[in-house]
């Protein structure tokens, strides 16, 4: 599908979402899709997937679209949910509730479409969905993005003259203060990770704010604004010339959700690159996601990456969960004249080879069509499932990947591409870097210091090359032990899939790319398991293993990436 006028991405829309119509319940509150368990109970996960389609229906009617079959199951959905007498009611809260969450959908919906949403709902009906929204003033929750949520509600029961809470908005508009660490970056709440949630939520929410609140708060959305524009000239280095964006961080099942920063920008009248640029990067990207299997058989949304994957998945991605990344249709709310839709699509504009990103503790590396960060692993030690594998490996590539570990036991079922594994003599464990304890991010290289077990310290120094990157790693152990420097992980099965390994030297081909590892140890083949890698079913991870005795060393591993 090529993607170039309003009525195109409106197809699209309709594309991802028409599927669903069958799977609402019957008084509309419900989206039953059925799939695999999360943290919340079963009622939240069917409110999560009835809420999460209006991230793209709500622009769709903002934009003058018209869909009387979904119009009439979420304002009978709305009716129903919030009706403490009807079977499917929502039901109450409790701190940390991951309705709060999903509120902020409808709260979008009330702000931007109140004659779809709320003008035609009875006074007893909008008297229950204000009451039901006004409940996340009543509870905790987490000290994160989440503080958007309460604004956002509490700003849509302003609008539409229903009681609200004017401490608790001033308090979580305060509390995104607090993130805020400058260069247009904001850190996530407690968290140090710096990843898709500074766009996709805090600058998102942000922009929607600046664009509502012009008026009536003109001086924080003019910040609004200005973060924006200033974090856009990091965030283009994330995005490949063929479309797809960094694999990196946590809650990559919502996919082209990747991008919706963009349309934000446009929506809100920020000021970052021309509309052919921006054509160019959105369409490119939803045209990438549409080539991966990302569908089941229904043409409903799967739960993975490139491909339905449970491996990787955190463990709040409910079937419904992936229809977050509908906020990228926020594009639909801009008027038909508006130059985006008249725009050409361009390639991205002349970028560096080699960028430092010091507030988002990395370097990227733009070559040959590919996108390479190379993170300090600034990150949190516990995490929602799978954090040293999406933030604290050498190196995230477009092409070629990361794998999420199936365990720790044995080295094909840690599948530990881009990390320096160890293996404790009379052990079955493997050992990665988990965080850094120490970093330094420089015009050319990073720098970290970090643990994999007790007794070992180790001092890495990556070096960006013309060809890949250079590991230097420094070894203090108390122990002896084996350790296996691996590359990117190389899709296997394809018809280009060659391997070949040598005293000094592991190299793998397929899919068009080659990754080489060399070395002064001995190469070797880790055949990762099944379905940890995020963009390949079947991969092979090219390695040199090194003995590390008691004492210092000093290992020198090169990766070279060549494409095809």
């Amino acid at each position: 599908m090529k993607l170039h006028t309003k009525e195109d991405f409106r197809t699209l829309m309709h594309t991802l979402l028409d599927p669903l119509k069958p799977l609402y319940s019957t008084g509309g509150a419900r989206l039953r899709i059925g799939g695999a368990g999360v943290t919340y109970s079963n009622g939240a996960i069917e409110m999560e997937a009835f809420s999460r389609p209006l991230w793209a229906l709500v622009p769709f009617w903002m934009g003058g679209g018209r869909d009387e079959a979904f119009e009439e199951i979420y304002r009978r959905g709305l009716a129903s949910g919030t009706d403490p007498e009807h079977p499917e009611y929502w039901g109450g809260f409790a701190d940390y509730d991951q309705r709060f969450v999903e509120m902020a959908a409808i709260a979008c919906g009330l702000l931007l479409t109140p004659e779809v949403l709320w003008e035609p709902l009875e006074p007893c009906a909008k008297k229950n969905l204000a009451r039901w929204l006004y409940a996340i003033n009543d509870y905790v929750i987490p000290d994160c993005n989440w503080q958007f949520f309460r604004v956002l509600v509490n700003l849509a029961l302003k609008r539409r003259g229903m009681p609200y809470s004017e401490e608790k908005l001033n308090e979580s508009l305060e509390r995104v203060e607090t993130y805020f660490i400058g260069d247009g970056w904001y850190r996530d709440g407690a968290s140090n990770q710096k990843d898709y949630y500074v766009p996709f939520a805090l600058h998102y929410y942000g922009l929607i704010y600046a664009r509502m609140m012009e008026r009536e708060d003109p001086a924080r959305a003019a910040r609004y604004r200005q973060r924006a524009a200033r974090f856009a000239e990091d965030f283009i280095y994330w995005f490949a010339n063929g479309g797809a964006a960094l694999h990196y961080g946590r809650s990559l099942a919502y996919r082209f959700g990747q991008a919706a920063f963009w349309p934000a920008c446009l929506f809100a009248g920020v000021q970052t690159f021309d509309a052919p640029v921006l054509k160019g990067v959105i369409a490119r990207h939803l045209e990438y996601w549409l080539r991966q299997d990302i569908f089941d058989r229904d043409g409903v949304l799967n739960v993975g990456y490139a491909y339905p994957n449970l491996i990787m998945a955190e463990r709040y991605n409910a079937p419904g969960s992936p229809y977050w990344g509908m906020k990228v249709f926020l594009l639909l709310a801009l008027a038909d004249d508006h130059p985006f839709w008249q725009a050409q699509a361009a390639p991205l504009p002349a970028l560096s080879g080699l960028r430092p990103l010091p507030r988002a503790e990395m370097l990227i590396q733009r070559r040959k069509g590919d996108t390479v960060a190379y993170p300090a692993g600034v990150c949190e030690r516990y995490g929602h499932g799978h954090v040293p594998e999406k933030y604290a490996k050498f190196a995230y590539s477009t092409r070629l990947g990361f794998s999420c570990a199936r365990s720790q036991i044995v080295l094909h079922e840690n599948s530990p591409d881009s990390m320096l594994a160890f293996v404790p003599d009379g052990m079955d464990y493997v050992f990665v870097r988990e965080y850094s304890l120490e970093w330094e991010v420089l015009e050319d290289r990073i720098v970290s210091l970090w643990s994999p077990f007790p007794g070992i310290r180790v001092h890495t120094t990556i070096t960006p090359t013309e060809t890949g990157h250079l590991r230097r790693h420094e070894i203090e152990s108390e122990s002896a032990c084996t350790a296996y420097d691996c590359g990117f992980s190389v899709p296997k099965f394809t018809p280009d899939f060659e391997q070949k390994t040598g005293e000094h030297l592991a190299s793998v081909r397929g899919a068009g790319c080659r990754c080489t590892v060399r070395g002064s140890g001995t190469g070797c083949m880790v055949g990762a398991d099944p379905n940890t890698n995020v963009l390949y079913r079947n991969t092979e991870i090219p390695a040199i293993q090194y003995r590390v005795e008691k004492g210092k060393t000093v290992l020198e591993t090169e990766i070279i990436t060549e494409y095809c």
